[in-house]
């Protein structure tokens, strides 16, 4: 109970506490958040893959949650008899700025749901199934909300999942 009221407190938190963007390294971050997995790494035998990520304005410590849970739910739905392996890339596009893939072989989800899974506690699996609270997607939306973009899913069920977001390289003075 006192882990989904720490969520929630940090998914109310998001725009009311967010640090003023600065110039990010999202590589370097990645870095940091595979360091972090390490022993969940091991535990799972799992490898985490990256490839050329960029440097945008942004909220560091908001860019770091997000990788950590995009790269932990990768991690922690994965098949029972298969390791996990989680690639992270990205490509630029100029109307829609960089966009950045978190890819796994993991369980997958049918696309029906794939709104569903944003929703604050919403859960496919029961708790018992999987640790976590239902609230880490919901940040992670909210994350990219405040940053000016989007994200979505593309998944089948067996079949792994890809976790896309989209994010402006520079910010609009709005934020």
């Amino acid at each position: 109970m006192q882990t989904l009221i720490e969520n929630l407190l940090e998914l109310s938190q998001v725009t009311t506490t967010g640090k003023p963007f600065e110039k990010v390294d999202l590589g370097k971050i990645a870095l940091e958040v595979v360091e972090d997995l390490d022993a969940k790494l091991q535990t799972t035998q799992g490898k985490i893959t990256l490839g050329k990520l960029p440097c945008i304005e942004a909220d560091p410590f908001q860019m770091r949650q997000l990788l950590q849970n995009l790269i932990e739910n990768a991690l922690k739905y994965h098949k029972k008899d298969t390791p996990p392996q989680v690639i992270l890339d990205s490509s630029f596009a100029i109307k829609k700025g960089w966009t950045i893939n978190v890819k796994d072989n993991g369980i997958g989800l049918n696309e029906k749901f794939a709104e569903r899974i944003f929703i604050p506690l919403e859960r496919l699996h029961g708790m018992s199934a999987y640790e976590g609270t239902g609230i880490g997607l919901a940040i992670c939306k909210k994350i990219i909300s405040r940053h000016g973009g989007s994200i979505f899913v593309k998944s089948q069920e067996g079949q792994g999942s890809t976790f896309t977001f989209t994010l402006p390289e520079i910010q609009s003075p709005v934020h």
